[in-house]
């Protein structure tokens, strides 16, 4: 007996389906604007786990650089203004000059024995150092803003590069070439070949 025309069989046999391969794929830009909310975590969700140390090295060591160098530039401050005023009492610059004794140098301290040269040498000394210590701490803080941008900058570029394919299908050859001349010669050149092979 045959089966009629409308009847459908189900079959009751299952086949499991293959489960799809998770294929992660960053967004670009959910990388660039976690990264710049707070740094590093657009390199989380690249999972580019080890740059992390690294970002935070960057700012840890650029913001020493700045307490470093904001301390240096208050004590140096303040030692050259105590040593340009004429009051006794501030003396913080005479714990800063060990190479030479206040009374060589200090019109105030030392009135009578104070070489005037010697206290120019020692103004400018102080004033050279206020001046280092303020533009490195400038420089640190400059750092510190480009290290932030550099580390957006990363989270953009490895998301978009995250799937990029670099196996051997793509081949690049430099190799010399001979160019035919109008005059009926060979010229040298260069040529450079692109090669993919599907």
């Amino acid at each position: 007996m045959y089966p009629s025309r409308g009847v459908t069989a189900q079959d009751t046999l299952q086949i499991p389906q293959p489960a799809r391969a998770r294929y992660f794929s960053p967004d670009p830009l959910k990388a660039t604007m976690l990264a710049v909310a707070f740094p590093g975590f657009g390199q989380v969700y690249n999972r580019k786990y080890w740059k992390i140390p690294i970002v935070y090295a960057g700012f840890g060591a650029l913001a020493y650089s700045v307490s470093f160098n904001s301390s240096n530039y208050n004590k140096m401050m303040r030692a050259y203004q105590d040593f340009t005023d004429r009051i006794p009492e501030t003396d913080s610059y005479v714990k800063l000059i060990t190479w030479s004794d206040p009374s060589s140098y200090d019109p105030v301290l030392a009135p009578e024995t104070y070489n005037p040269s010697t206290e120019s040498w020692v103004k400018d000394r102080l004033l050279a150092a206020v001046d280092y210590y303020k533009k490195y701490r400038d420089l640190s803080y400059i750092g510190i803003a480009a290290w932030y941008l550099i580390s957006v900058l990363d989270a953009n570029v490895d998301a978009s590069l995250f799937n990029f394919n670099l196996d051997e299908s793509l081949d690049m050859k430099v190799m010399p070439l001979q160019i035919p001349l109008p005059a009926g010669g060979l010229g040298g050149g260069l040529c450079l070949t692109m090669v993919y092979s599907f």
